[in-house]
């Protein structure tokens, strides 16, 4: 009789906790915390401290975006990131687990070059690049980090050059729009 009681009452408090709690849904979204800094201002009394944090998103198919953010705290900091790189996802060109093309791009200090590999290569990367690679379909690839160390800068090159990807489809399409602009002006 006292198994039977103990049982019902463990129930019954779980019970009550699963109706308060929200359905959980499955996550769209991958998130990574690429970096979080601490950041000070002086004021009159000394020195006040906040966090920033670098974080990138992405869906492991098509969607990447990368946001840095400050907080009183690491959780609000990462939280106000994590907003800021879903608001700027970015969708990026992909070609048989790799990209169509090479890019080099330079964003600030920082330039990356992003260039293709055959099937069984891997993603060859360092640091930063490699984490925002990683949260998207692209499993092959060779890349170079340039110049600059700052993540965030290496990481909104990253994102750049990506972002400036064209389809393998698009390239002769537009050969025959400026083949047909120069026609029509003549």
């Amino acid at each position: 009789m006292a198994e039977t009681t103990n049982q019902t009452s463990r129930n019954r408090g779980s019970r009550r906790r699963d109706n308060n709690r929200a359905p959980e849904e499955p996550k769209q979204f991958e998130e990574i915390v690429i970096n979080i800094d601490r950041v000070s201002r002086v004021v009159k009394g000394g020195r006040r401290f906040r966090f920033k944090a670098l974080v990138v998103v992405g869906n492991r198919k098509d969607l990447v975006g990368v946001g840095v953010a400050k907080g009183a705290d690491v959780q609000a900091a990462v939280a106000k990131a994590t907003d800021v790189a879903k608001k700027n996802l970015v969708k990026i060109a992909i070609e048989n687990d790799t990209i169509p093309h090479d890019v080099e791009l330079k964003f600030s200090g920082a330039r990356v070059m992003l260039k293709p590999a055959a099937p069984g290569t891997g993603i060859i990367a360092g640091g930063v690049v490699r984490t925002i690679i990683g949260v998207t379909g692209i499993s092959n690839l060779l890349t170079k980090s340039l110049g600059s160390s700052n993540k965030v800068n290496i990481a909104y090159a990253t994102i750049e050059a990506l972002k400036s990807l064209v389809p393998r489809d698009q390239w002769l399409n537009n050969k025959d729009k400026k083949v047909d602009a120069k026609k029509e002006t003549k």
